[in-house]
């Protein structure tokens, strides 16, 4: 076996269940689960009718580079919602779809990753455990990066030194950011695509949850709004990772894709098709329709938005929690212990949250995470009021 595997921390969700383990929580209330980020607002009906349509297309063999329609269709998405200019972003070359980005963000490091003794793969703490799975699996180091509230829940990425640049292969990057919320700045973006080019090294941005925003005026820039910026029309050392699963309700489609430095996915492509991972036709189908529509889009903001504003509501007086960037999380400060937290929380109230401490890692005896939950604001809007009420209670019947 890879002995890289002994070196995988159990995943955050194992934690919890054994956390909670033997835990009788209180038998009037019903089970409220804010712990799993995964979508519950219903998927458009358009996708399910495009995918009963095209069954039959489950007797061809989909390449792996995937149908033109979807490459021109995400293209197409791209020059709209960060303004990359015609012309740009080439279909066939700067485009590959992908089996969501859990997947892919995997893929691509096992594929980039130059295999040196001395190989880092730098990524905020807290942050999306597959980022350090994948560095572990390819034979690099993870550095990770704290994310503190003092500078708006994004890396001080002034404080990380020459030798971790030079070190340095891929730097993942999360906006909004997972569990935080934090949104980076168009003009950071575009001092690490600088850093990227000094010390040669490749900008991973994880952005499935670019949809989910509060202004609809004003969309949250990516790392494709800093290349146009910057007239990097080359997307040099710069790929990004996009997702159906939280812009469109639909996670079980496991459709997404890569965008970026062509050089870099011909090499990702090479890779994938040795690895077999070749998305379905019919799901194809399905998301060129998907990625075509923003009125299913709009109509979740507004579902989130609710939420967000009635559970902010109950919960502000009591706790230390604001509205994030984007995003459906909540990085609410409890007092204490954090795993105590959601221990007692879950026996009281029946209510379910993430250990803040668990999203993240110990760096010189300091985790990033802790005296912290997540909350993921999924459940439908009663849920989660109701949620929010529960944990309001909770607090308040806490010895002071």
């Amino acid at each position: 076996m890879n002995s890289a595997l002994n070196h995988l921390q159990p995943y955050p969700f194992e934690k919890l269940r054994a956390l909670l383990a033997g835990v009788q929580p209180a038998a009037d209330k019903s089970a409220i689960a804010l712990s799993i980020g995964e979508p519950k607002h219903r998927s458009p009906a358009f996708v399910a009718e495009s995918l009963a349509s095209n069954l039959e297309q489950l007797a061809v063999y989909p390449t792996t580079l995937g149908l033109p329609a979807l490459r021109e269709a995400i293209r197409d998405w791209c020059q709209r919602r960060f303004g990359v200019p015609a012309g740009w972003l080439d279909a066939a070359r700067h485009v590959l779809p992908v089996n969501g980005t859990r997947e892919a963000l995997f893929a691509f490091t096992q594929a980039v990753v130059d295999r040196q003794d001395d190989a880092l793969v730098v990524s905020p703490n807290p942050f999306y455990q597959i980022y350090e799975g994948a560095a572990l699996l390819a034979g690099a180091q993870p550095h990770y990066l704290p994310c503190l509230a003092e500078n708006g829940f994004n890396p001080d990425f002034d404080a990380v030194s020459a030798d971790t640049w030079q070190r340095c292969q891929i730097l993942f990057l999360c906006s909004p950011g997972n569990p935080t919320g934090a949104l980076i700045p168009l003009a950071t973006l575009e001092k690490l695509i600088a850093l990227a080019d000094q010390y040669d090294f490749v900008i991973a941005a994880d952005e499935c949850y670019s949809e989910l925003y509060f202004d609809e005026q004003q969309p949250p820039a990516g790392l494709l709004s800093a290349c146009v910026s910057l007239g990097r029309s080359d997307f040099k050392r710069c790929v990004v990772f996009h997702s159906l699963s939280k812009r469109s309700n639909l996670p079980g489609l496991r459709s997404g894709f890569v965008a970026g430095d062509a050089d870099i996915l011909k090499g990702f492509l090479l890779y994938r098709t040795y690895h077999g991972c070749a998305m379905s036709v019919p799901t194809q189908l399905a998301s060129v329709a998907a990625w075509n529509d923003e009125d299913h889009v709009r109509a979740n903001r507004d579902l989130y938005r609710a939420k967000y504003d009635a559970v902010l509501d109950i919960l502000s007086p009591v706790m230390d929690v604001q509205r994030p960037d984007g995003g459906f999380y909540l990085w609410a400060k409890v007092t204490g212990d954090d795993a105590e937290f959601t221990r007692a929380l879950f026996a009281q109230e029946h209510v379910t949250v993430v250990p803040g401490s668990y999203l993240s890692r110990d760096v010189d005896g300091f985790n990033p995470g802790a005296g912290r939950i997540r909350m993921a604001l999924v459940a439908p809007l009663a849920e989660c009021i109701e949620a929010a009420q529960r944990i309001r209670h909770f607090i308040q019947s806490q010895p002071t």
